[in-house]
């Protein structure tokens, strides 16, 4: 692969696609996820010369998908605009849920995920980008680390406040955060 065969590169891009766009949507590239995703195969294909031999292909390539989404949102100017708008964009990925047997079943969880997309969306982009990570994408520590750029150490300290904000979020009824958000 390093010696440029393209058949390769295309195989690895076929089975990388989908997490590399689900990576840029959920770290908030939302409707330009595909063109983040692309302009990061792009520079991974040019990059190859650099890539260490031995290691995995998926963080390396999800890196590039995460810096190449920070790309998106500096060059913007307007980066919390974009990531509400993203996030808004992203909820439906969240809160599709497959079709249970028992109806009932189906509508608990999706309330559940109702309510895991409404306090995910109340965390800072850190904190929203490490619970992306390690629990949406399925991501270990090291491969969340490799893909926002952060050492193991801080993956695990902000995965651990953001999941205590996430539980006292999920925790406090919905107009009471409302009322205290100023809405």
């Amino acid at each position: 692969m390093r010696g440029g065969d393209r058949d390769a590169y295309a195989d690895l891009v076929h089975r990388h696609a989908p997490v590399a766009v689900r990576t840029a949507a959920l770290l908030g590239a939302g409707a330009d996820a595909e063109d983040v995703v692309q302009e990061a195969f792009v520079k991974a294909y040019n990059a190859l010369g650099r890539f260490r031999q031995g290691a995995a292909f998926r963080p390396w390539l999800l890196q590039i998908v995460a810096n190449e989404t920070r790309n998106l949102h500096r060059s913007a100017g307007r980066r919390a605009d974009r990531e509400r708008s993203a996030w808004r964009l992203t909820e439906p990925l969240l809160l599709a849920v497959p079709a249970a047997e028992d109806p009932a079943a189906t509508v608990v969880l999706r309330e559940r995920r109702s309510e895991l997309v409404r306090g995910l969306g109340k965390l800072s982009e850190p904190h929203r980008q490490v619970v992306t990570c390690r629990y949406l994408l399925e991501l270990d520590e090291a491969e969340t680390a490799a893909v926002l750029g952060w050492p193991r150490g801080t993956v695990k300290s902000r995965l651990h406040r953001a999941l205590g904000q996430l539980a006292a979020a999920l925790a406090a009824p919905a107009e009471m955060t409302e009322v205290r958000r100023g809405h």
